[in-house]
């Protein structure tokens, strides 16, 4: 069970996830269950065989496709997932992980606290950018980037206790 908020690189992980052999394969039973509040993601993920997609219903951000409030809250209470894959609009190594919209960094933060485990997702040009709202009672350890991270941003990051996983081209 993998949870995924909205946005760019979300969707590309999401992209992803739909390619894969294992989970297009013919079949009626869900080898992964995928929690997102993000309604492009649940409708990329939808018509897959083997994916269980939950939507957290909210009210919708036109601007993200992601559904947050109140209503969000209450349904994310309710389910805990293996993994979360968090998308941010910047993440600085003093701050932590930041997004445009409050409710958006606030349903990531409640996201990322019903998971086992989390990541951060951000490709290297949101790293050192502060965007408007913290992630508010996330305990950030974990960021995914790309390889245009620099050694002194990567180091910054590590020092402060974050492992950070370059990904492959």
């Amino acid at each position: 069970m993998i949870g995924l908020c909205g946005g760019t690189t979300s969707t590309a992980l999401a992209q992803i996830l739909a390619t894969r052999e294992d989970l297009n394969a013919p079949g009626h039973q869900s080898t992964l269950t995928v929690v997102t509040n993000a309604i492009n993601i649940a409708a990329q993920l939808a018509v897959r065989p083997n994916i269980k997609v939950m939507v957290t219903g909210g009210i919708l951000n036109p601007r993200s496709y992601e559904l947050v409030g109140p209503y969000t809250d209450i349904i994310m209470q309710k389910v805990v997932m293996d993994i979360a894959f968090i998308g941010v609009n910047g993440i600085d190594p003093e701050v932590g992980p930041t997004n445009t919209g409050e409710g958006e960094a606030s349903v990531n933060a409640l996201l990322a606290s019903r998971a086992r485990i989390s990541y951060v997702l951000a490709d290297s040009s949101k790293v050192g950018v502060r965007a408007f709202a913290t992630m508010d009672g996330y305990a950030f350890t974990r960021l995914i980037t790309d390889s245009g991270i620099s050694a002194d941003d990567k180091a910054a990051f590590e020092a402060n206790g974050t492992e950070v996983i370059v990904a492959p081209h």
